[in-house]
């Protein structure tokens, strides 16, 4: 059983949602919750991204070690429900095989949980990367996190950190930017103000993390419904990729031994080299354009009327789809009864 009071809850989880994975990784797609000695961890990831929020316990509890994974659809109710109770209330955690509680003193929420989910080794994971940046250096800036998300033009940026009382820099094409640290607003950095500190506070935390983690594998890969549309254009791109590969495969495969079968992987290999290619140019051009229209053309595949809009969208053109629909029907109708003719000769 763990304790913490519901302020302290709702903030490690409002520190970490933004960085749950999407719907389509189960082992991500949540908060988890663990506890160890000394802490209560609030950690999610989406792979690109991990974030790790902590809650230090009462030295007097003997605490035994425990993990939980709470999934996504749970997030709001708990969120719900902690905000009924006081700031200062207490909250009790409890586990129970698939069962996970939370209790006050005037009420309590039971959500289900799979006790053997598998999710990262986020302490190695971490632990890695913090010990990568132990190079001697003092450049530690305190920055106002609010800030960073001004920079977000949907242009990928490079960072230059040039000192602690120093901005740092932001480069992408055509762009140049630069955030002030805390220290010029009036501010004071909080918690340790040198890395070494700041290492050392988590050093206790880490060092129980494996040297060899990583967000690689099965389990923390996307297992989208194979028709399912993104709407993120990385994933967008990765699928045009996948798809001109794939198809090229194809072709030398057993499935191409018919010739309407070795056109199909054609068509698919060209046409999926050739929407990434336009995405791309786009993307170059615009980065927000390209996620617009992107998200844009998931709505429409999602809605099943493709067909229709690529009729309406010829007209608009000035094409004739009619004439389009005319010649493929008479197509079908000359090859059936070569096919026919073929059939009566063989018999």
């Amino acid at each position: 059983m763990t304790t913490i009071n519901a302020h302290q809850l709702g903030r490690l989880i409002d520190k970490t949602v933004d960085h749950m994975g999407s719907e389509y990784v189960e082992t991500l797609h949540g908060i988890r919750l663990d506890v160890d000695a000394q802490y209560l961890y609030a950690v999610a990831s989406d792979r690109y991204t991990i974030a790790v929020a902590r809650y230090q316990l009462n030295a007097d509890e003997q605490q035994e070690p425990w993990a939980r994974t709470i999934p996504a659809t749970y997030l709001r109710s708990i969120r719900e429900w902690l905000q009924q109770i006081e700031g200062a209330g207490l909250v009790t955690i409890s586990t129970v095989e698939d069962r996970l509680t939370f209790k006050s003193p005037h009420s309590e929420l039971t959500i289900s949980v799979s006790p053997g989910i598998e999710f990262p080794d986020w302490r190695g994971i971490l632990r890695l990367q913090v010990e990568q940046a132990v190079d001697g250096s003092e450049t530690f800036p305190a920055l106002n996190p609010g800030f960073l998300a001004r920079f977000n033009s949907g242009d990928t940026v490079r960072l230059r950190i040039t000192g602690d009382d120093k901005p740092v820099l932001f480069f992408a094409e055509d762009f140049l930017g630069a955030q002030m640290p805390t220290k010029h607003a009036g501010l004071s950095p909080v918690g340790k103000e040198d890395f070494n500190g700041a290492h050392q506070a988590w050093l206790w935390t880490l060092a129980a993390g494996a040297k060899d983690a990583s967000l690689d594998g099965p389990a923390f890969e996307e297992d989208r419904p194979r028709y399912e549309v993104t709407t993120d254009i990385r994933k967008t791109g990765e699928a045009l990729l996948r798809q001109t590969l794939g198809s090229g495969w194809d072709m030398s495969g057993k499935s191409t031994r018919l010739p309407d079968e070795f056109l199909a992987h054609v068509i698919g290999a060209v046409n999926g080299w050739s929407a990434f290619r336009y995405l791309n140019a786009l993307y170059n051009a615009d980065p927000r354009a390209a996620a617009a229209i992107v998200a844009e053309v998931a709505d429409e595949l999602d809605s099943g009327e493709i067909g229709e809009f690529a009729w309406d969208a010829a007209k608009k053109a000035g094409f004739d789809p009619q004439k389009w629909h005319d010649d493929y029907e008479a197509h079908r109708k000359e090859r059936a009864e070569k096919d026919a003719a073929k059939a009566e000769t063989a018999a």
